[in-house]
């Protein structure tokens, strides 16, 4: 990228920095601006140490994209007015009129920034809250400010500047309208032919990486050491654009195949009687096939779905789905038993697990299960827990494999666990309807016409939650998603 300014407003200014102006620069800014200065610069990094952010602004020199008004217009976009004074010998006027024309930072990083300037720190925790099930939680409990979070999301695709819908919701979700028609305004912008984002404001273009989790856009230093960086891949700029465009869309495109007429089975045990119809006619509207169960007691939902994880149709199935609303203690979902130890939602897992059911292997597992939680202490086991089976007692049409025990959980892969949580008091209301339960149906229908993928289904689910929560804390839920999907799921 050429960050040259053009005219007699090129040639008041030398280009030219030295390296002590650089690291004088650096040593001045905090953490938290040296982590803004990183993200201007296109860079997926949260890292503040100096040596880290004087390595990469140095590379930037190297490879000519970093200059002085470069420099002039991070200071004044962090308001470092006694930098540009002191260090770059610029008053803050003569730097603004200089760079009145300029568009040297990405416009949608410059947004990011000025969200993150104006979002407390409460309104970022509830942020955090509603993507816990979406982010890796080693990741969301490092999250220190609005721009961590939206690297994080940046790096699992989930927005850009060219999507920002989740975004968007949740921030709608938590009040903040403001920011969200922000969002909003600049997407609607961004859409117009004429103001297409284009490759060029993005600074940082380091050489691609083969590995997905290696997204940062600077190499790691150790902040206690001066690492000697290796130039940058000798491609040309427009060859690392294509490829960096070119992986985005193929991310983009990997979707799971949901081509079948009829998509799979869903099966819905309805253990409470109040919403097992509506998903039924939810789930036969998005083409699967509805097998509905209501009232179970325990053994009953346990034969009912160690039936259904033996069905030869999963072979030719898209996706399977699995709805369960039941009553809950502390070990097991309990049906229509008063007492007991329930059955293992762990269990329930593994029964769908390609070495139970090998029919669905490398196929999309989606569970949606709405729990009521039962009140007092344990209640007694009243007979042994549901999955404490001898060798042998599960059957599958595949070979044999060894016998399951809770404590040892599979690495499954592409699952969609979403449990949701609610006192069991709940029930006893008239006309009772589970908000998480109706949401998701809400949901669905939406991503059906817009073609929203389930990830993204599930924020705005978590949304609705929390808003129902902010306004009813004495019948709050607690949602709680896990997923190892691989691609995308569309019911479109």
């Amino acid at each position: 990228m050429n960050t040259g300014m053009s005219g007699s407003a090129g040639t008041a200014v030398s280009q030219q920095i030295s390296h002590s102006v650089m690291n004088r620069i650096v040593e001045e800014l905090s953490e938290e601006e040296r982590k803004r200065l990183v993200y201007l610069c296109g860079a997926l990094d949260s890292e503040r140490c100096a040596d880290h952010v004087r390595e990469m602004l140095l590379m930037l020199m190297e490879q000519e994209q970093m200059n002085r008004q470069l420099l002039m217009e991070l200071m004044v976009r962090m308001q470092r007015y006694d930098l540009l004074k002191c260090v770059l010998n610029t008053t803050r006027t003569e730097a603004e009129r200089l760079l009145k024309n300029s568009n040297n930072l990405s416009e949608y990083r410059i947004l990011m920034d000025e969200l993150s300037e104006n979002l407390s720190s409460s309104d970022l925790k509830s942020l955090v809250f509603l993507l816990r099930g979406t982010l890796p939680t080693e990741k969301a409990e490092k999250i220190e400010c609005f721009l961590d979070l939206v690297v994080e999301l940046e790096r699992l695709d989930l927005i850009s500047s060219s999507r920002m819908e989740v975004m968007e919701q949740n921030l709608r979700a938590i009040h903040r309208v403001d920011l969200a028609r922000r969002l909003s305004q600049y997407q609607s912008r961004a859409e117009r032919p004429e103001h297409k984002p284009t490759m060029k404001n993005t600074l940082w273009r380091p050489c691609l990486s083969a590995t997905p989790n290696s997204l940062s856009g600077i190499p790691p230093t150790s902040c206690g050491k001066r690492q000697v960086l290796s130039r940058p891949c000798a491609a040309s700029a427009a060859v690392l654009q294509r490829s960096s465009i070119s992986q985005r869309c193929e991310r983009v495109e990997d979707e799971y195949r949901m081509q079948s007429r009829t998509r799979g089975l869903c099966v819905i045990i309805d253990c409470v009687g109040t919403e097992g119809v509506f998903l039924q006619q939810l789930f036969e509207s998005l083409s699967f096939r509805v097998s509905l169960h209501s009232l179970l007691s325990v053994q009953d939902m346990l034969s009912t779905l160690q039936d259904v994880s033996k069905q030869r149709e999963h072979y030719t199935a898209d996706a399977f789905i699995c709805c369960i609303i039941s009553r809950r203690c502390s070990s097991g979902l309990l049906g229509t038993d008063p007492r007991g130890s329930g059955l293992g939602l762990d269990y329930i897992r593994q029964l769908f697990t390609p070495e139970f059911c090998p029919g669905l292997a490398g196929k999309p597992k989606l569970f949606f299960i709405q729990s009521y939680e039962v009140s007092g202490g344990p209640q007694g086991r009243g007979r042994a827990q549901i999955w404490d089976y001898e060798d042998g007692e599960l059957e599958t049409d595949g070979p044999a494999v060894a016998s399951y025990r809770p404590e040892v959980l599979p690495a499954d892969a592409d699952v969609f666990w979403s449990h949701c949580s609610t006192e069991e008091h709940q029930l006893k209301m008239v006309n009772h309807r589970s908000v998480y339960l109706q949401s998701l149906r809400g949901e669905l229908q939406e991503a059906q016409r817009r073609r929203i993928h389930m990830v993204d289904v599930h924020m705005a689910v978590n949304g609705a939650v929390y808003d129902h929560n902010y306004k009813h804390p004495r019948s709050s839920y607690s949602v709680n998603l896990r997923h190892t999907l691989r691609k995308h799921v569309y019911f479109c």
